[in-house]
């Protein structure tokens, strides 16, 4: 990874730090079915690194903030809240956060989760630091794969597109960064194997590439 102009990095959380999109889609498939609709673990896997708004109505054909969107998207939380303390963070997940900070990087968490569940996550991980640096889906109107919440961030940041770094694991995070016009590098750890472009297995991989290249 070569880019000398590379002043903040943005984070996705599920798949990219904590090891939950299988979790996150069983915690779908209880909600689903508590609700009534036949969704399998099949079906809700792929579209994870979408937030509720994305995944209850190509889903189900319901309106997210429809009562019944709202009562599918609250169950997806208790269902997956318990699980959180069974999750591991992925390969070198707490050292790239400080590893960037190290090469005198900016950090902006940018999740398509909500905010009390990355909350959860990060104390679990230990990277509560990360709260007051953060943008989550209860922050904008569209989650990923839409750009509105790179858009935050970059405000946030005060950086531009093309002094920005994206890091998530799924082709959602790509395409949103497309939008923004944000580069993006992709991990394999969270466990999705459609991706392409700039790939590293882990964040650990990706902080020996950025310590490579990148100058302070």
């Amino acid at each position: 990874m070569t880019r000398s102009s590379l002043r903040a990095v943005i984070l996705d959380l599920d798949g990219t730090l904590i090891d939950s999109n299988d979790a996150h889609a069983r915690a779908w498939v209880t909600s689903f079915q508590q609700h009534g609709f036949d969704v399998s673990f099949e079906q809700v896997r792929p579209l994870m690194g979408m937030g509720g708004d994305k995944v209850v109505p190509k889903l189900t054909g319901v309106d997210a903030e429809s009562d019944v969107g709202k009562a599918l998207t609250k169950g997806w939380g208790e269902a997956f809240k318990p699980m959180i303390a069974t999750l591991k963070a992925t390969p070198g997940a707490a050292e790239l956060v400080t590893g960037l900070r190290e090469l005198s990087l900016k950090i902006m968490l940018g999740s398509s989760g909500e905010d009390e569940i990355v909350e959860k996550e990060l104390q679990h991980l230990g990277l509560e630091q990360l709260n007051g640096s953060r943008v989550t889906s209860s922050e904008v109107e569209s989650s990923k794969p839409d750009a509105d919440i790179l858009g935050v961030a970059l405000k946030k940041l005060g950086t531009t597109a093309d002094e920005t770094l994206m890091v998530g694991d799924t082709v959602y995070d790509a395409e949103a960064a497309r939008k923004a016009g944000v580069r993006c590098a992709l991990l394999r750890c969270g466990g999705n194997t459609d991706l392409s472009g700039e790939v590293y297995s882990d964040p650990a991989a990706l902080l020996a590439a950025l310590r490579g290249n990148v100058r302070e």
